[in-house]
Order: C-alpha cells, then structure tokens, then sequence
C-alpha cells in the first residue's frame, strides 16, 4: 500500500475529527442503543439477519456524512452491489460503514455489537472508529496520528510473551475443515473466544483483551476501521496469504492478527505462513 501519510483529509484537524466522533456517537445511541431489545430481524439472501437498527443507522449516518462531508463516496453494508462499486471506485474517497457489525448478537439480546465507520483515499484507509455502544467505548484511529480509546492513547501491548499463554479470538465458522480441525485437536493458546462483532475483535486485540486473532473470510466493511486501530496501535495484522488485509474491494479476506511482534510470529509459525517482510 502507498505511504497513507500523503493522503490530506479533514479529520487530521481535530475540531473535524471531534465533530466525526460525537455525530456518530449521537447517531449509534439514537438509531442502535435505544432498539436494543426492541426490534426483531429478518434473514437477508445471503443467510446474515438485518433489523431496523442496521437499516435506519445506515440512512441516518449517510445523511450526516454527505451534510458536513459532501466530496466522498459511500459504501455501506446494506447498500446494493451496484452503489458499492461505484462509491469504491470513486475518485476522492469513499466512507465505508457498517452499521451494526454483529446483528446476529444485537437481534438476540446479546451486548456485544458495534458501529464500523472508515475513510478511505486511494485505496488506502486513512481514519476509522469502532464504537461499541453498550460499553460507551470509542476506539478511533488515523493513520500516521496513532489510535485512542475514549480520547486516551492506545498502545497494544499484553505481559504474555509465549503463544501458549494467549487467549485466541477465533472465528471457526469460515475456516477451512483442515485448519479448524488442527485447531481444536492442537490448540496453541491457552483459551478461545469468538464474540460476533469482527470490528471490536479487532479493537479488542489492539487492547490486548485477546492477543491472537483469526478469522477466515471477512469484508471491508468488518475490518476496515479495526485494522487502522490495530495498526496504528502497533499491532500486527497479515492475511492466510501472508499479505496485507486491506485491499479497495468488496471481497472477503481472511485475517490473522497478534498484539505484539514475538506473538504475531509464534502465531503465523503455527499457522504455517512465512515470515511477514512489511514490519
């Protein structure tokens, strides 16, 4: 990826950024929180559940975006195949949202979802927030400028120096059979979580909440502004391929991550991916 530093957007001042901040912030209490255990969900095509909350935090964010940030694009999760591709390939950028990444959970009653906001130029994502609204907590990253947690700076780090003493954050569900299965019949870490939000595994493993991630298939809507905070905090991140996650795509794409270096590279070991040359 180009250097993301050369990349000037709005939110390097920190009144844009602030204002970027509180509005979605209002937008997720309003349009998410207050639905919780409020609403029921019905199945999309592809088998994923939608509710109200996705839907209407979607037109809402969209509507505040294009008032104060008329010259980017828009990608949002449930916007139609055709809208992403035009806003992916737009020329100054594009937002991509997701408006509640882990419905399955928010449908259900289980605390444990967010809202996914990044922006990127070129190909390259250049800021992002993850805010999870039952916890009042908002991670936000911008690249170069380094990544927060509710305003203080967060910097992934973790007192577990061997892959044995870690807690994974696995996503089974989408692994191959033969990597899911040396996983449960070898597992190298001292315990496994999957939690339903990619987002906030993201965010929670720049936290040091888990220090090892992997997740088979995943889109750009998902990883976008947890990888940015991951990154930006210091955190390691390549894909099954041994290349970088990111790519200006609708495509899924697997994900293995660590809190520290030592661990990113016991973890990749186990997996069997070769050296990571990009850090």
């Amino acid at each position: 990826m180009t250097n993301q530093s050369t990349y000037s957007h709005p939110f390097q001042q920190e009144t844009e950024w602030q204002k970027l901040q509180a509005g979605i912030i209002a937008l997720a209490k309003k349009e998410v929180l207050a639905r919780f255990e409020q609403v029921g969900a019905v199945e999309k095509d592809d088998g994923s559940l939608l509710t109200e909350a996705d839907t209407e935090m979607q037109k809402k964010t969209q509507s505040f975006l294009a008032e104060h940030w008329p010259q980017y694009a828009f990608l949002g999760e449930e916007s139609s195949t055709e809208e992403q591709e035009t806003a992916m390939n737009s020329q100054t950028g594009c937002w991509i949202l997701d408006p509640v990444d882990g419905t399955s959970n928010f449908a259900i009653g289980i605390p444990i979802y967010s809202v996914s906001l990044a922006l990127m130029i070129e190909g390259n994502i250049v800021a992002g927030l993850v805010y999870d609204p039952s916890r009042d907590e908002m991670f936000t990253a911008r690249a170069q400028q380094g990544a927060q947690l509710n305003g203080k700076k967060l910097i992934a780090s973790t007192p577990k120096q061997k892959l044995k003493q870690c807690s994974g954050i696995i996503d089974f569900k989408r692994l191959s059979p033969e990597l899911a299965t040396k996983l449960a019949i070898n597992s190298p870490y001292s315990s496994q979580r999957s939690f339903g939000s990619v987002c906030l595994d993201w965010c929670w493993i720049a936290a040091g909440r888990g220090q090892v991630y992997l997740h088979g298939a995943q889109n750009i809507w998902d990883y976008a502004a947890g990888w940015l905070v991951l990154e930006e905090a210091g955190g390691f991140s390549c894909d099954l391929n041994n290349q970088t996650v990111v790519t200006p795509k609708v495509v899924k794409r697997s994900a293995v991550a660590a809190t520290t270096k030592a661990l990113f590279n016991e973890w990749k070991a186990y997996l069997d991916i070769e050296s990571y040359k990009s850090h």
